[in-house]
């Protein structure tokens, strides 16, 4: 592990300018662990981010596990987690990212990653991968099993998933993926509840649609920002949530 860079991300996360703005750990802090994976996520709470993003996918046999991409290049095998079974995933060992080779890392279900967030102030944000609709239930069971309803947010591209999930527990908070911001894509979130949020992409926004969505009043995390220039610039227009690989001078 590069020791340099993980303290920059301490020093951001809890000092200085960063401490205005809510921040996501994309995929956990990932200068710490592999994305996706326990320790990246023990290390979020640890660091006080206001919330820690990660990616499900369903295995072969079910199961809602954490993981980016559908290969599983992350292992240096071959085939999709659609693919393998949970107790096959299990016995891969992580060949990319930081510190792949800590003791006992392995790939991470949904229940697991929910249970570091259980009486911190840190909130899970969960993003859904697997293209369903008609298994999101077991995702919200397994944020009500764990009595995180309030706590949790839900994330998606796919407006269809969001509708869903909040027919299914409107207490959830859900946040609208998008690409640049749009009038079409505001009052899509609008009109499905007051409780949706956009999230878009910081590459893809100017300072024109960036003000359309402040403007009109509802919530706005953008992804990812990755300079304390960018995050200034993002607050001074009125924006104070963001998502973050790491804050960099």
């Amino acid at each position: 592990m590069d020791n340099s860079y993980l303290e920059k991300v301490i020093s951001l996360t809890k000092n200085g300018f960063c401490e205005e703005m809510f921040i996501t750990a994309h995929r956990g802090v990932t200068a710490y662990a592999p994305e996706n994976t326990l320790p990246a996520y023990q290390k979020s709470v640890e660091l006080g981010y206001y919330t820690a993003e990660c990616d499900i996918r369903l295995t072969k046999d079910g199961v809602w596990v954490l993981h980016h991409n559908g290969d599983l290049a992350m292992f240096g095998k071959e085939g999709t987690i659609e693919d393998h079974t949970y107790e096959e995933l299990c016995s891969y060992k992580y060949v990319r990212g930081t510190n792949c080779d800590m003791e006992g890392l392995k790939i991470c279900t949904l229940d697991e990653f929910l249970d570091v967030f259980v009486g911190t102030s840190t909130r899970p944000q969960i993003e859904i991968k697997t293209e369903t609709y008609d298994t999101l239930g077991t995702v919200v069971e397994a944020v009500e099993k764990k009595g995180m309803a309030e706590q949790s947010i839900v994330i998606s591209f796919d407006l269809e998933q969001l509708r869903i999930i909040h027919n299914l527990n409107p207490d959830i908070e859900l946040w609208y993926l998008v690409g640049k911001i749009t009038p079409e894509c505001i009052a899509e979130a609008k009109a499905l509840s007051d409780k949706v949020w956009l999230s878009p992409c910081y590459d893809d926004n100017d300072e024109d649609s960036i003000k359309l969505a402040v403007d009109a009043g509802i919530g706005v995390s953008f992804w990812t920002v990755d300079t304390v220039e960018d995050a200034k610039r993002l607050f001074n227009m009125g924006v104070k949530y963001i998502e973050t690989d790491i804050l960099c001078k």
